[in-house]
């Protein structure tokens, strides 16, 4: 039994590669062996569920229709890095720590809530309130989504090699290091 395509986890995806792409680009994108008015509806379909879930927005020009992810849209796309098998990092370690400083107010609930479900999805540990530390080698990630939400001050990434010996004696039990 074949397993239906998820058009919706592809669209995000490949929306994720670009800044937008135009409609028929995106259809283009899609190696279907099923009947093209088949695939294309589902397509259609997805891409309606995706704008109505706020995840990607639909610009006009006058040749063309385009799709581009939102703010969620790219919160969605970074969680599903993280679920995707074929994206796990080495999980040796290299010496270097990970920590993630976060300070967003109450007002920015949702995204934090956001955030620290990634870090836990990324394998952080919660050190202090919002201290995270990691092992494994997701900074480039978090610098991504860093940059994509907009957090300049918000968020603090940092990679070093020190700890001090009380602390690493804790994450390496943590950690199972």
């Amino acid at each position: 039994m074949s397993r239906k395509p998820d058009y919706s986890k592809k669209i995000i995806k490949i929306l994720g590669e670009k800044t937008a792409i135009s409609l028929p680009d995106l259809a283009n994108q899609f190696n279907t062996n099923d009947s093209s008015q088949s695939s294309a509806y589902a397509i259609t379909r997805s891409l309606k569920g995706l704008r109505e879930a706020g995840l990607i927005e639909h610009l006009s020009s006058g040749q063309n229709d385009y799709a581009r992810l939102t703010k969620e849209g790219k919160k969605k796309m970074h969680s599903l890095k993280l679920e995707n098998e074929t994206t796990l990092v080495d999980t040796s370690w290299d010496g270097f720590w990970r920590i993630i400083l976060l300070d967003l107010p109450e007002t920015r609930k949702n995204e934090r809530e956001s955030l620290r479900y990634l870090l836990k999805k990324a394998g952080f540990v919660c050190l202090k309130n919002s201290a995270w530390i990691s092992p494994y080698p997701y900074e480039h990630l978090f610098e991504n989504i860093k940059k994509d939400l907009g957090l300049t001050t918000e968020m603090i990434i940092i990679v070093t090699q020190y700890v001090d010996e009380e602390t690493k004696k804790f994450l390496f039990e943590s950690f199972g290091k």
